[in-house]
């Protein structure tokens, strides 16, 4: 299903026990999505229990509250609110207010403070337009307007020199304007501030004097590295979302603390870490991509228990769709974009595409079938929604092919709307291209799932990667109906469809480590390094991460940490950052680290230059530290033989992507399915927050953690780890 209203998807016991009084291990992971808001509980032992509510954009936090009293009240015996908080360890929580006030423009009134001549670099960028042969293409309007990017003289050279003296005057009539004009936040980015911030940290200290209230950002407290553009935009994007993250954490910690929770909150970021509200306050850029940052550390958890160390993972929502990759861990990037602007901190390697379940299917001017990016959203909603919508989107595609069934929307919470999906197709698609309702469904149905293959490509070949050799996490209530057609187009031979995969991100950011970055910028020739500097500041980095997550109360033997170098050719435009053992660091073993960077740009780039011996330049160094977190517990399930009659549901009529025809086939209740049981393709299984649609290329056999293994006809070696129960009995 698409979405879902307020449920619990273990309908063999809507009811869940729970202790009545003092602190339990109960963990919670709550996702804040522009539709609903997920929540995972998880408890020792316990199998993780699912709840959705309808999120509130004008306040987010008042759907997290309204969430908890939801699952409270499920509660067996029913708790209230207060009670069921005094249960609660840990809330985990990821949240989009900082995404969605950049993509919608509504951040706060900034301004820049830079060294004099450079203020428009916010607005030249790199000088490259992204869509290099229109003409018409604009750049993007910058963050701060360019009455309020003010730069004062003052210059500190590339050595971290100073060749001019700040003057202090110039700044403080800059602050006087920015007091005129009513600015709520203020970046400080000067030249070559990486190489010495003692500028930038002069004139931060006059603004927190002189405007207090106003939200303060420094480049060489966010991003201490080279390259002036990234720099100055990362900082202007972290004063432009910073207020708004505050008052929603305000909003936050007083509901939570007004319901009587004390214990620990952790806000997600976008490397797939998370850290303290207060870290999250300070440096607000490091949950600009952090909504779907928990999917791919939850899909490594679910492909385990087959022998498997990657996996490709995808979130499908009512809006967009989210491609990533992880080998061993989730694949991270120093760099991104974002509404279009620039930020360069440690993010998980996500593509997003406008594709999910509202995506609005319409005819361009060629008479084209397109779907998305457009997006009905919850208000209205898909036609079938029975809220006034009238645009056929991909949830009516769903219902009108029999992928979803009207009556058991939400678990039959919400009834769907069949005539008005069909008339809306008709309408709108069916009529225009002379084609039946259902062969228009049919043709949106595969119009999307391209687009999506189309976003899985970006995060596998063009990253180096064959997605046949990865198994496929299909998550959000859309995902496992399109994941059969969007895995016959890519060739790959194996899904794992966990049972939370309708909040597959919740769950994921309860399987987080709250994780630290550090980048100090490092500029060398690779046979030429100065090893006592390199490790002098390894060291200075180390320790930063040391207090951090002393601070936190994390033990010694919980933390670790991670050194990666910049590194390129010489005179190449680039850098590829490559994990290097501190052993090689430690026994200056230049030629070591060198094999690890030619290894990676060939997996990369196809090539290396190893065999002509050119020369490479080291241009960052970066530290991650890691806290290791307490991980909810997880029971496998118990070996229930390969039999699937007992939870089956019935027949109906669906659209089969490989013969181009409706069939009936067989409906099973996921919920009633175990450790074992089997059900051949073609199928639906269905669950309260989620439908799987198992094409007639796939059979699928239920694995130990209860996740759906949908497997190619004939590969039953990609299963083994589900097979070896039914051989040994």
């Amino acid at each position: 299903m698409a979405e879902g209203m307020n449920m619990n998807p273990n309908t063999e016991q809507s009811k869940v026990s729970v202790p009545t009084s003092g602190h339990g291990s109960a963990k919670i992971g709550i996702d804040v999505g522009g539709t609903f808001t997920d929540f995972v509980l998880t408890r020792e032992g316990a199998d993780p229990v699912i709840f959705k509510s309808l999120s509130t954009p004008s306040d987010p936090s008042i759907a997290v509250v309204n969430g908890l009293r939801d699952m409270a009240a499920s509660m067996r015996p029913a708790l209230t609110l207060e009670q069921f908080v005094a249960t609660i360890d840990t809330i985990v929580h990821g949240t989009t207010v900082t995404t969605n006030a950049t993509l919608t423009g509504t951040g706060a009134k900034s301004a820049l403070l830079t060294t004099q001549g450079v203020r428009d670099a916010l607005e030249m960028r790199r000088g490259i337009r992204e869509e290099q042969y229109n003409n018409r293409y604009t750049n993007v309007a910058p963050l701060v307007p360019r009455y309020l990017r003010i730069g004062v003289a003052g210059r500190i050279d590339r050595n971290g020199q100073e060749a001019q003296a700040l003057d202090l005057d110039e700044v403080r009539q800059a602050i006087e304007l920015f007091r005129r004009e009513g600015v709520q936040a203020v970046s400080v980015c000067f030249m070559n501030s990486f190489a010495n911030p003692q500028h930038e940290q002069a004139a931060a200290e006059l603004v927190r004097s002189e405007l207090p209230g106003a939200y303060l950002s420094v480049s060489s407290d966010v991003l201490p590295s080279i390259r002036f553009y990234e720099r100055v935009s990362t900082t202007a994007l972290n004063s432009y979302v910073g207020p708004k993250l505050n008052h929603y954490l305000d909003q936050l910690v007083a509901r939570l603390k007004g319901i009587g929770f004390s214990r620990l909150l952790l806000i997600m970021q976008s490397n797939g870490g998370v850290i303290s509200p207060q870290l999250a306050r300070e440096k607000a850029a490091l949950t600009l991509l952090s909504g779907p940052a928990g999917g791919p550390v939850a899909g490594l958890f679910y492909v385990r228990v087959h022998g498997q160390n990657k996996c490709i993972t995808t979130d499908m929502g009512g809006t967009s769709f989210e491609a990533s990759v992880a080998v061993d861990s989730p694949l991270v990037k120093n760099d991104g974009e974002i509404a279009r602007h620039k930020i360069a901190l440690p993010m998980l390697d996500i593509h997003t595409i406008g594709a999910g379940g509202g995506s609005i299917g319409w005819l361009d001017q060629g008479g084209m079938l397109r779907m998305g990016p457009h997006s009905a959203g919850a208000d209205p909603g898909p036609a079938c929604y029975g809220k006034g919508g009238r645009l056929p989107a991909t949830t009516d595609a769903n219902v009108v092919l029999g992928y979803l069934d009207p009556g058991f929307f939400a678990g039959g919470k919400m009834r769907l709307d069949m005539a008005a999906a069909r008339a809306a197709i008709e309408e709108h698609i069916a009529k225009p291209m002379g084609l039946s309702i259902e062969e228009a469904a049919a043709g949106m149905y595969r119009v999307a799932c391209n687009n999506m293959a189309q976003g899985v490509r970006e995060v596998t070949i063009k990253r180096g990667f064959d997605p046949r050799e990865f198994p496929y996490i299909p998550a959000g209530g859309a995902g496992p109906i399109h994941s059969c057609l969007i895995c016959n187009e890519l060739e790959i031979p194996l899904q794992i469809v966990p049972r939370e995969s309708s909040v597959l991100c919740a769950f994921g950011m309860l399987m987080s480590e709250l994780k630290h970055d550090f980048v100090r910028t490092f500029v060398a020739r690779l046979e030429a390094v100065d090893w006592s500097r390199l490790g002098a500041i390894i060291e200075e980095m180390l320790q930063d991460g040391t207090r951090q997550l002393e601070h936190e109360q994390i033990a010694p033997a919980q933390r670790s940490h991670a050194v990666r170098l910049d590194c390129r050719y010489l005179k190449q435009y680039h850098e590829v950052s490559v994990l290097v053992p501190q052993a090689l660091i430690q026994a200056h073993d230049a030629a070591a680290i060198a094999q690890v960077f030619h290894a990676e740009h060939n997996r990369l780039y196809g090539y290396s230059l190893a065999q002509e011996n050119a020369a490479i330049e080291v241009i960052n160094v970066r530290l991650q530290a890691v806290g290791l977190t307490d991980k909810p517990g997880y029971r496998k399930q118990a070996w229930a033989g390969t039999g699937s009659e007992h939870a089956l549901k019935g027949q109906r009529s669906v659209y089969i992507p490989e013969t181009k025809a409706f069939a009936d086939i067989r409906v099973f209740d996921g919920h009633q399915l175990a450790y074992g049981n089997r059900v051949p393709g073609p199928a639906l299984i269905e669950q309260e927050t989620t439908a799987i649609f198992v094409s007639a290329s796939f059979d699928c056999v239920v694995d130990a953690l209860g996740s759906f293994a949908l497997y190619k006809k004939g590969r039953d070696d990609l299963v083994a780890s589900c097979m070896k129960e039914e051989m040994a009995s």
